[in-house]
Order: C-alpha cells, then sequence, then structure tokens
C-alpha cells in the first residue's frame, strides 16, 4: 500500500537501501577523481549511485523435464558490481518462454534477504520444445530485456515420444568483429570471427578475406568452439572486403567485413605480461590530439587517464590487480566525451567460492541412504554460504549441464551473446585458453551497456523497486476519453477475513500503485473510488511482466529417432510417479499470516453469536453497538461514530468495510442480512489511512471472508490476480525401516533430491536422502553464494547399483 504518509516511509527505505547497496561497493569507487575525463568518471560514478545494478540467478533443478513435471528453481539476487547479495527487491518474476517469445507460464516468487524459491508445473499439453526461463525484478526493468537473466530448458512431451524431428543443419552463419568496435583505413587492426549453425554451437572452419579485386589479403582459421582472430589491414581508397569461410568440403559461406571508415581510431590489447595488459590506441590523424581512456569492472572505475596522441599513436599499461574479477571493459573517448572504441577483457576469479559434498561411500545401492557432508570455503577457511542442491538422474535424453551461478555472475551475464562452454574459461590454461579467452571477448563487439545513457541528462525512472512485496499498478481514465484522472483516491481490496486495504492518490497519468505486501496465491481484487470524490473513473490494472525480449535466438530442437525408446520408459516412469506420489506434489509449507487489520487493534469487537441475533442490521446496531450512532436522513441511512477520546460525535459516514471493502453506499450495507455477519469491529476516533482520513472505521466480516454475494458499486473493477506463489515443499521418500524398503510403490524418481536453503558454517553441513527404484549415474549439483560476494559452483557423480 503506497500512501502519502507511508510513501515517505517506503521512499526513505528506499533511500536507505539504495545508500546501503552504494556503500556495499567499497571504497576504491569514491577514489575515482569524479571530474576527470572532462567529467566522464564523474557521471559513471553518479549512474552507479542512481541506478545501482541488480543481478538475478535461477538455479535450476535440471536441464530437461517432461510435459507434466514439476520445474524447480532458486532465485538469487546480488548486486551487479561486486556480487554480494542485495536485498532491494522482494519479489522475482520468473517466465517460461517458447521459441516465439510468448510466456506459457509466469510466476512471481518471494524473495527475503535476497534468495527466493518457485515451483511450475509444466501442464500435460505443453509442446515439445526448446524454451528459456528468465528472471527479472520490477527494478530491473528500467533497463535492457539482455540484462534479465536467461537459461536455455529442454521439454519433451510423451505425446510426441515416438514422432521424429532433426535439426536444421543446413543453416550456418559467419559473423566478423573487429578490435575495438570498428575497421579504419590504413590502420592495423585484429578481426575476429565466430562461426556457428544453427543451434548456436561453434564449427570448424577456415578462410580468406579478398578484396574486391578477389585479391586475398589475409586467411585465418578458427581456435576453438568456432571462434578465431587474424590481423587486418584496410587499404586506403574504396575498397571492400569479403570473407570466404570453408565448412568441411563442399560448403562455403561468404560473408562481407564490416565497411572500413575513412578516419577513426582503433583499440588493441596486448597482454604484455603474466601481470599486466598494454592498451594501444591508434588514430588516423597525425596531428597531435587527446583522448580519454576509462577502465571499468561493472560500472567500477579502475582507472581514468588522458592520453597524447603523437604521430596518431599513444599507449598505456595496466596491472591486472586494478581489476576486479570478471569482464572489464575499456573504452576510447574523444576529447568531447564520444565514445568511439570499446574493448572487453575478463579474469577468471581469483578467489572462488570451493563448495564440496562428501558422500559416505564409494556407491550405493536403490533404496539406499545417501549421507552427504556439505561444506563452503575461501581460500583461507570455511565460510558461511547459502546453498542449493539438485540430484538427478544422467540419461540420453540429458542435454548437458545446468547454468552455473559463478559461470553465471563472472562471465555470460556480462556478455550479449551466448557463450558456448563457459567452464573452459575458468578451468583452462596456458597459451591457448589465453588466446580463446581473448577471442571470446572480441567477439562480443560493442557490449550492451549504454554509454549513452550514462552521458545523457538522467531521466526519472518508470520502475521503482518492490521492498515490501509486490506493487498493483492501475491507471485511472475517463470512459472514453481515456484521459488520465489525476488527484482521485482509490481503494483497493481483496475480500477476506483478514482485513486488508490499501488507498492510493493518482498522479498526473492517472497511475495509481499499492504496495501488497503478504499477498500470496490467486486472490480476488477490487478497486474502487468513493463515489462522493469521482463516479466515472475507469480502471485498468497494468500487467506487472515486462514485455519486452532479449534478441537472442532460441536453440533449435528436434526429437531424435534413435531415442524413441528412451522417451518410452521416461513418459512411463512419469505417468507411475505420477499416479503413485501425485498427491505430494501439492504440499504447500504453511504461511505465516498476520490476523491482525490494517487499523491495528479495534476500540470495540462484537462477535454477533453471542448476542441474541436480529434480522434488520439496524436493530443490531442500535441494540448492541452504542459507539454507533444511527441516523435517517432524507437520502437514507447515515452512520455516526462517536469518538470517545474527545467525547464528540464524528458527524460524517466512517469508513465502512464488508470484509475488508469499502462500503459507501451505507443503504446497501444496511440492507443486508445480519445473520451473514460474524463479527462487528469499531475504531471510535479518526483514522488516518495515507491520503486520507476517516471518520472512524467500522468493519463487518463474515463467516466465510467472501462477501456473501453483497452487490458491487457498478463502477468498481473486481478481478482474479496472482500474488507471489505459495512455496511447494519438495516429497522424496524414505526407507528408514525393513517395512518401507519392503514397500511394493514403485520408485521412479528422475529427481532423487532438492534443497534450495542449506546454510553452511564453519563445520559440514550434513544432509541424507534416499535413491529410488532405478540404477544408474544421478549428478549431485551444488550452487552457492557467501555473504561476501563469493559464488561457486561443483558437481560430482553418484553411482547407483541395483540391489542384490
Amino acid at each position: 500500500m503506497i500512501t502519502a504518509e507511508k510513501h515517505a516511509r517506503s521512499s526513505g527505505r528506499l533511500g536507505l537501501l539504495l545508500g546501503l547497496c552504494l556503500a556495499t561497493a567499497g571504497p576504491a569507487l569514491a577514489q575515482a577523481p569524479l571530474d576527470s575525463l572532462g567529467g566522464i568518471t564523474g557521471r559513471l560514478q553518479r549512474y552507479e549511485q542512481r541506478g545501482p545494478q541488480e543481478k538475478l540467478f535461477l538455479h535450476l533443478d535440471r536441464p530437461v523435464y517432461l510435459s507434466g513435471e514439476t520445474m524447480w528453481f532458486k532465485v538469487y539476487a546480488v548486486d551487479g558490481t561486486h556480487t554480494r547479495p542485495l536485498a532491494l527487491s522482494s519479489v522475482a518474476y520468473v517466465e517460461v518462454l517458447n521459441a516465439a517469445q510468448q510466456p506459457v507460464l509466469q510466476g512471481k516468487v518471494a524473495l527475503a534477504n535476497a534468495t527466493g524459491q518457485g515451483t511450475f508445473v509444466l501442464p500435460a499439453a505443453l509442446a515439445a520444445g526448446s524454451y528459456t526461463v528468465r528472471a527479472y525484478t520490477s527494478w530491473m526493468k528500467n533497463f535492457s530485456p539482455e540484462s534479465y537473466f536467461h537459461a536455455a530448458v529442454t521439454v519433451l512431451n510423451p505425446a510426441m515420444a515416438s514422432g521424429a524431428g532433426s535439426r536444421d543443419s543446413a543453416a550456418y552463419d559467419a559473423r566478423f568483429f573487429p578490435e575495438g568496435g570498428n575497421l579504419v583505413r590504413g590502420l592495423r587492426s585484429r578481426v575476429a570471427f565466430k562461426v556457428t549453425d544453427k543451434a548456436g554451437r561453434g564449427i570448424a572452419a577456415d578462410g580468406k578475406v579478398l578484396n574486391q579485386n578477389g585479391t586475398v589479403v589475409a586467411t585465418f582459421k578458427t581456435l576453438r568452439l568456432g571462434l578465431g582472430s587474424f590481423a587486418f589491414t584496410p587499404a586506403a581508397g574504396s575498397d571492400t572486403y569479403t570473407a570466404v569461410v570453408t565448412l568441411g568440403k563442399n560448403r562455403v559461406l561468404n560473408r562481407p567485413l564490416p565497411r572500413p571508415y575513412e578516419q577513426g581510431y582503433v583499440l588493441r590489447l596486448d597482454q604484455s605480461g603474466a601481470d599486466q595488459l598494454t592498451l594501444q590506441v591508434e588514430g588516423s590523424s597525425t596531428q597531435p590530439e587527446t583522448v580519454f581512456l576509462l577502465g571499468h569492472s561493472r560500472q567500477k572505475t579502475a582507472f581514468a587517464t588522458r592520453l597524447q596522441l603523437v604521430g596518431g599513436k599513444a599507449s598505456f599499461v595496466v596491472s591486472k590487480a586494478a581489476l576486479l574479477d570478471g569482464v572489464s571493459h575499456f573504452t576510447v573517448f574523444t576529447a568531447d566525451r564520444q565514445p568511439v572504441c570499446e574493448r572487453l577483457y575478463f579474469q577468471p576469479p581469483r578467489h572462488p567460492l570451493a563448495l564440496t559434498a562428501r558422500p559416505d561411500k564409494p556407491q550405493y545401492t536403490t533404496r539406499d541412504k545417501v549421507s552427504l557432508q556439505v561444506s563452503a570455503a575461501d581460500a583461507q577457511a570455511p565460510v558461511a554460504a547459502n546453498v542449493s542442491m539438485a540430484v538427478y538422474r544422467l540419461d540420453s535424453l540429458t542435454t548437458g549441464p545446468a547454468p552455473a551461478i559463478d559461470r553465471y555472475f563472472w562471465l555470460t551475464s556480462e556478455l550479449g551473446g551466448r557463450v558456448e562452454n563457459p567452464d573452459y574459461y575458468f578451468t583452462a590454461t596456458g597459451p591457448e585458453a589465453t588466446e580463446a579467452t581473448d577471442n571470446l571477448m572480441l567477439t562480443q563487439g560493442w557490449s550492451r551497456w549504454r554509454w549513452e545513457d550514462v552521458l545523457a541528462t538522467p531521466k526519472p525512472f518508470e520502475f521503482l523497486p518492490e521492498p515490501n512485496g509486490p506493487v498493483i499498478q492501475a491507471q485511472l481514465t475517463q470512459p472514453g476519453t481515456r484521459r488520465p484522472q489525476k488527484g482521485v483516491i482509490a481503494y483497493l481490496s481483496s475480500p477476506s477475513r483478514l482485513v486488508r486495504l490499501r488507498n492510493a492518490q493518482s498522479d498526473a497519468q492517472g497511475m495509481v500503485r499499492f504496495e501488497m505486501n503478504s499477498f500470496v496465491g490467486p486472490r480476488e481484487i477490487i478497486l474502487q473510488t468513493d463515489p462522493a470524490q469521482d463516479s466515472t473513473a475507469q480502471f485498468t490494472v497494468l500487467n506487472p511482466f515486462s514485455a519486452r525480449y532479449a534478441a537472442a535466438a532460441q536453440p533449435a530442437f528436434g526429437l531424435t529417432p534413435r531415442f524413441q525408446a528412451d522417451y518410452a520408459k521416461r513418459h512411463l516412469q512419469v505417468q507411475v510417479q505420477n499416479v503413485f506420489a501425485g498427491r505430494y506434489r501439492n504440499r504447500f509449507a504453511p504461511e505465516h499470516v498476520d490476523s491482525l487489520a490494517f487499523f491495528g487493534k479495534p476500540s470495540e469487537t462484537y462477535l454477533l453469536d453471542k448476542y441474541t441475533r436480529f434480522k434488520v442490521l439496524e436493530e443490531v446496531l442500535r441494540e448492541y453497538v452504542p459507539g454507533v450512532v444511527v441516523r435517517i436522513r432524507k437520502d437514507g441511512f447515515h452512520l455516526m461514530v462517536v469518538d470517545k477520546l474527545n467525547n464528540t460525535i464524528l458527524s460524517e459516514n466512517p469508513m465502512v468495510l464488508l470484509d475488508g471493502m469499502p462500503v459507501f453506499n451505507i443503504n446497501k450495507m444496511m440492507a443486508m442480512n445480519p445473520l451473514k455477519i460474524q463479527r462487528l469491529e469499531v475504531v471510535d476516533g479518526r483514522y488516518f489511512h495515507g491520503p486520507t482520513a476517516y471518520n472512524g472505521i467500522v468493519s463487518f466480516t463474515t463467516y466465510k471472508g467472501d462477501l456473501e454475494e453483497f452487490p458491487l458499486d457498478a463502477h468498481a473493477l473486481a478481478q482474479q490476480y496472482d500474488g507471489v506463489q505459495r512455496q511447494r515443499e519438495f516429497y522424496a521418500p524414505r526407507y528408514d525401516t525393513p517395512q518401507q524398503q519392503q514397500s511394493r510403490l514403485p520408485d521412479l524418481r528422475n529427481l532423487l533430491y532438492w534443497n534450495p536453503e542449506i546454510m553452511t558454517g564453519t563445520a559440514p553441513r550434513p544432509l541424507d536422502f534416499y535413491t529410488g527404484d532405478q540404477a544408474g549415474r544421478y549428478l549431485v549439483v551444488l550452487q552457492g553464494l557467501a555473504a561476501n560476494g563469493l559464488s561457486g559452483s561443483s558437481s560430482f557423480v553418484l553411482e547407483v547399483k541395483p540391489a542384490l
């Protein structure tokens, strides 16, 4: 509920939250000269202070599902600079998108202490294919949708298991990326390239670059995962260049190189030593000129310097120790602060979070107990970390590993394109790994991070954070004209036995915002205005989910004929589990509900079943409720509350509520059958509620909290609205006793164990679960985040043998 009084408190909390977020950025940021580089670093610092970067990561329980199964996930929220837990938002929006980028499932997940957990039950009719799970917060909607979390999953539909499909292997692509962003005639550049199939996987290739006369001016060959680079100097004049890419023996692609500029700049990065980098800037003009060079890691300034180009050249040496772990950006600006070149560099985390889970046996049998000791440590000692763990069966349908939290935060979330096999860039060493990593940074081209947004005049953010639950937004307009209604008090209620009422005043655009703390599950909401102030306003509830989508291509999908037996087997397993364990699917954790009404403890409470029941509400009030005076005037009934504190009677109608819904027509309320009312509460004084003040409150509550078919105002809007998800409880059978061991109920679980909330400390955390009836190999996956920003992931395989 965002009201005048509470909005001020919310704004204060928001300012405090943003201040705390910035405090975690560390002292190094403050050391950057505020007005250096003609004000560029100052604008960067102000941009970060005004709009802290928020990131989400989802640990998905597995990469492949059958329709009808449950998808489990854990949400981690961090600040984008140091990846420390960030409690800025209390709601995460999670969606499952199909190949056409249309949402097929949507949910709101509650976040507490920067984490949350949720589920999706995949519909039985969901078509087989590749899907994208994406997640974001309200605050993240102010920025590019590429900054949302994205992960690809595969869904198999049993109805299609007998069909066949295949990937279109005829579609290939080759793209070329000049280092720094541009080719300039007469300046030597390094050009990276990326060759992929339709699924986005890198493939081996070689080729040559031809000028418009057909002369070979450069040759190239992929190094790893379809990536490579070559040196090239565009000639002066009007030459255009074409790359001829050879794939195998009989396939050739022709692709134009980016057209060279007549004038401009190039930026080259050389790893001149084990501990330093050399950045070389070269311009097409031979006249002395000044350029600015700025290096930053996720908006934290590492260095800022002026360079004097002499003979069109200048260089600068950077210590790797000055850069944060992960991706850093080096940007060249002209003297008038225009960005002209940018280069990316990746430094693997020097002190990752080490997660371990030690099993008590080298292998297990079916229906056997598995005991693990889970711990987290940094380079020095064990640390407290928030960890999630999944254990699922490896089979021929497993497509590959799910995203890892450290790979995502340090690498893939900072790049605009798809990163194939990110593990390689964290674990491989040697010259080839260094060159392959450089090729990856080169093929990202210009970053999706926009300097135009930093250097432009700040604009108000459209979307605010949600620190205290989901915010319902609606617009008030005039019917027919759709003209926004300004300054109108709107009321939102959700009828129930828990009396909750929110109000807000519309702004110049007719927008009202209601902060809905403790709003769980699908509920009916009712929006209305007081007819005495406005009886014509029309409400439109806004969709809180983002309507913008990233441009990343969906991976190709096809059913493989040789796996038809595996599809059928997995389908059978799902069906058996649904029959014998389906009753455990919808077990939810108990909700902690505050039963106190929004107005606190009432002055008077009447449980009407304790009194002689009357059939007319007027008689009930006159006989039993001395704190409410009933008057009849020309327009009908009026109620007046006795202000006992000031020993007076308030002359205007109080706020009358039925199951938390405002009733402005007192005649309709007095016509209600009092036998449907279980409780009556009175607040016997003026009550200030946000931008309004009530002349007391008279609250009626029915037995079921469902309004008992009370007629709504003709201009009220009633509709279903989803709050945050209820939290499902993961079910796994136990076989502690001989009787349980000998149970004839089949146990064909694919997902043996899921625990999204494992807190580690100085001592290992013990966990245990049981295997099912399927022998095979099971992958144990751990993801975790420590309070200091260290993140880590690990996995190992459990062997389960058939029981003898």
